[in-house]
């Protein structure tokens, strides 16, 4: 017994750790055929599917995300209920007939050729396994399926406002993701996706006047024609139905588009990929599609420099006509509109291919991972194209400071359908994450915060980080603690507000008086401009951060004592009279979320009010 005891020790030492971080693997074969008549799909799909995990499973579930558009589903109910409704969604799905209505029906359904039961529960299939799925075992899921395409009402459907016959997006029995926290097989509501990584081989046969743009390599482009001819090379196109085939590698899902009067152009982007546009030409789109085209490679050559390189051959701007909805290697956007709303949306949903097509965080857990980063990118983007000097992010803080006065915050940590307004949703998701990361920029420095993101980009692509991942890169990157702020700003809704309080003089010195009025502790910048029109700063760090972001080269910087979180005032001592001072100013370049600003300066030109006069 003594041997065998030491025997398992030594095993126990010698023995690799289960890496908790596994990731299932899927792999489609899809044939599907659309009938533009009926607009009913149906099609067969072959799924193998690999359990990487430690767990022997015994029931998948799939996602039917068509179901959401039938009267009745929880989707329509949330939107007839909730304070503030997209007003794109409303009650337009109660008042669907029969053949507007959308649906999944699965008809057969087999796995590794025996029969599996199966259950629909609303936008979910969940399956009982004839037989269980052993770890790092493989499982070939056979199915065949129809469907109808709703009217649009929500990013997918048929006939859109913009005349798009059909965005097809949520349109196949998809698999859940099965991952370290369990199953994702969450009702479509009508927030955001999840997926699992995997191999895309389709094969979509339909009328052959339409065009269609969609994720992935397209195979066969000498039948195709439609813009793919080369050198002019003639196309003998069917007289009856045309099969379209892609491929795309190491994506977790598949967008397509399809319409008869598509215009379809070309552009390549230096040591990148090849661009696609989709789009009806007409007066409203033509100058501003071609427009469009030229920034569009400038956005991905600053997101490849900025954020690290896009990793697929080949992408797509669609017009799809429902806002703007991100896929991998493609996006739907309306098409008509001014130049400068079709330009920000369009380089909005690019940005979603490195932090959701790329990283891919749990959207529905983490929404602020993906929609605020890609917000931040988005606006640091357009900034750099059109060489901006205002502060990007102003949009965001102003839509964060209405939210905060609106009385409405709720804590960004939430699953993004479970928010109690659209507002708090869409706030949190977008702007609070944005501001996450501008704060970040403001704690760390410029050089560290981006070098921090490419770093965060190189080592989780293609591994679904969690916020733990992302803040542990930017610590280790930076050397500093910031667990603390992400757990105050995603967390909670604790706000910043710092203010000057007092300011006084003594000695031929000036004595400042800051205040943490708010619950939010953070590093402080307080900006003295002279008389003589020179500007220093006096940094106080935060004790949280366990150290300091480096100095600008730029402007005299005086690095202070740490200011202890738990303390709600500090004095800055300045080794000059007050008579040589014009301006006091907390955060002068507007980086933090504080929520009064007009506590942070005080100007000397102007009689000084709530303040001790230190002329005097």
């Amino acid at each position: 017994m003594k041997h065998l005891h030491l025997f398992l020790l030594l095993l126990a030492f010698t023995l690799p750790a289960q890496d908790y971080r596994w990731q299932q693997h899927v792999n489609y074969q899809m044939k599907v055929r659309l009938d533009v008549k009926t607009h009913r799909l149906e099609g067969t799909q072959k799924l193998t599917y690999t359990n990487h995990s430690p767990d022997t499973l015994s029931k998948v579930y799939y996602h039917l995300y068509y179901n959401a558009f039938q009267p009745g589903s929880m989707m329509d109910v949330r939107s007839r209920t909730i304070a503030d409704p997209d007003r794109r969604v409303t009650d337009r799905i109660a008042k669907l007939s029969d053949s507007e209505i959308g649906y999944q029906h699965i008809l057969e359904l087999k796995q590794d050729g025996r029969p599996a039961s199966y259950t629909v529960n609303g936008t979910l299939l969940e399956v009982t396994l004839p037989r269980p799925i052993l770890p790092g075992t493989k499982a070939v899921f056979d199915m065949k399926f129809e469907a109808q395409v709703p009217v649009q009402i929500r990013r997918t459907g048929r006939n859109n406002r913009e005349g798009i016959a059909y965005s097809m997006t949520q349109w196949y029995p998809k698999m859940a993701e099965y991952d370290h926290q369990g199953w994702h097989a969450y009702q479509y509501v009508g927030r955001e996706f999840h997926g699992v990584w995997g191999d895309f081989d389709v094969q979509i046969t339909i009328d052959p006047a339409f065009v269609i743009g969609a994720t992935g390599v397209l195979q066969n482009p000498n039948e195709i024609g439609h813009g793919y001819e080369k050198n002019g090379s003639k196309v003998n196109r069917p007289q009856g139905e045309l099969t379209w085939h892609f491929v795309a590698k190491n994506v977790i899902d598949f967008a397509w588009a399809a319409d008869p009067d598509y215009t379809h152009t070309i552009t390549q982007v230096p040591d990148g990929p090849e661009v696609h546009f989709f789009y009806q030409r007409n007066e409203k789109t033509a100058e501003n599609w071609n427009r469009m085209q030229e920034y569009v490679v400038r956005h991905f050559q600053f997101m490849n420099r900025s954020f690290g390189k896009y990793p697929y051959p080949v992408y797509s701007v669609i017009q799809g006509g429902d806002g703007g909805m991100e896929y991998p290697m493609c996006t739907l956007v309306l098409g008509e509109g001014n130049f400068s709303g079709l330009l920000s949306t369009t380089v909005h949903e690019i940005c979603h291919s490195w932090f959701q097509a790329v990283l891919a965080s749990n959207e529905s857990l983490y929404p602020w991972m993906d929609e605020g980063f890609t917000s931040f990118a988005q606006d640091e983007s357009l900034a750099n194209l059109f060489n901006t000097g205002n502060n990007p992010h102003e949009d965001s803080y102003q839509s964060y400071l209405a939210l905060v006065r609106s009385g409405l915050q709720e804590p960004a940590s939430q699953h993004s359908d479970h928010f109690t307004t659209n507002r708090a949703y869409s706030t949190a998701a977008y702007s609070m994450g944005s501001l996450l990361l501008n704060q970040l920029k403001y704690i760390m420095g410029d050089e560290a915060f981006y070098r921090a993101m490419r770093n965060y980009y190189n080592a989780w692509k293609f591994r679904h980080p969690e916020p733990n991942d992302f803040i542990r890169i930017m610590e280790k990157t930076s050397g500093m603690s910031l667990h603390w702020f992400m757990r105050y700003w995603i967390h909670t809704t604790k706000r910043i507000d710092y203010g000057i309080k007092q300011v006084l003089e003594q000695d031929g010195k000036t004595f400042v008086v800051l205040e943490r009025i708010g619950e939010l502790p953070m590093p402080a910048e307080l900006t003295v401009t002279w008389r003589n029109g020179t500007t220093e700063v006096f940094y106080l760090p935060l004790n949280e951060t366990l150290g300091n972001k480096k100095a600008p080269t730029s402007i005299k910087w005086n690095v202070l004592t740490p200011w202890p979180w738990v303390n709600p005032t500090y004095i800055v001592e300045i080794n000059r009279a007050s008579k040589d001072i014009l301006l006091l100013e907390l955060d002068a370049r507007q980086q933090t979320a504080d929520i009064n600003r007009e506590n942070n300066r005080v100007d000397f030109s102007i009689p000084l009010k709530g303040y001790a006069d230190p002329t005097r």
